[in-house]
């Protein structure tokens, strides 16, 4: 769910300005999943850019406060959520620690690296939610860790129902900055798309697994 729709558009614009969002109908990238899409999203490029990161880090931390209220830890998932999880911390004064995809394998064997107290309440950051699963194991080693996550926070969103679902069955809230809806919207008015291309991105959505075989 988005925090609201003037905030999506925005996030949008500036993400496409960017190039942060890569839209190639004809010739579409390959995730590591093997999925054939025709949209790439790299939001680690917002980091770049002074004045986008800073809204980015002033939109998430206003609308934690709102929907989750202030909590005592802000959690970046690794490594695409690391840098601005910690702008965000920064920004509200916020602790910050930050979780691997898997415990490292030497060492103290940490998956959630920083100070994390049993029973503090935690807000997760993360830049991208495709399917949801790695987004959702952050939140598992978290709660193994004795936290209490009080829910998540993204840039973007692909919307596919499989993540829809997964977050659903975690019981996990999930808040975004911007959406794929608004962004074929946006992409589409700004003459970034054609609306023969926005049709073909819409398809790809409905069936991404199977999409171009």
């Amino acid at each position: 769910m988005i925090f609201n729709t003037d905030t999506a558009k925005k996030t949008a614009e500036l993400l496409l300005q960017i190039n942060a969002i890569k839209l190639n109908p004809q010739t579409p990238f390959t995730w590591a999943s093997g999925w054939k899409s025709p949209i790439y999203c790299d939001n680690r490029i917002t980091l770049s850019f002074p004045p986008i990161r800073n809204y980015i880090r002033e939109e998430f931390s206003k609308h934690i406060e709102k929907e989750f209220g202030k909590p005592d830890v802000i959690a970046g998932v690794a490594t695409g959520a690391i840098g601005i999880g910690m702008l965000v911390a920064e920004y509200m004064g916020l602790p910050f620690v930050y979780v691997r995809p898997e415990p490292k394998k030497h060492g103290r064997q940490n998956q959630v690296e920083g100070f994390l107290q049993k029973g503090q309440n935690v807000v997760v950051v993360e830049d991208l939610i495709s399917t949801g699963n790695s987004s959702l194991l952050a939140v598992d080693a978290l709660k193994a860790a004795g936290a209490n996550v009080k829910g998540m926070v993204a840039i973007f969103t692909y919307g596919f129902d499989v993540s829809v679902e997964n977050f659903k069955k975690a019981n996990v809230t999930l808040h975004t900055l911007g959406n794929y809806d608004t962004l074929l919207e946006e992409a589409a008015a700004k003459q970034y798309i054609t609306e023969k291309e926005q049709e073909t991105l819409k398809e790809w959505r409905k069936s991404p697994s199977t999409w171009g075989q």
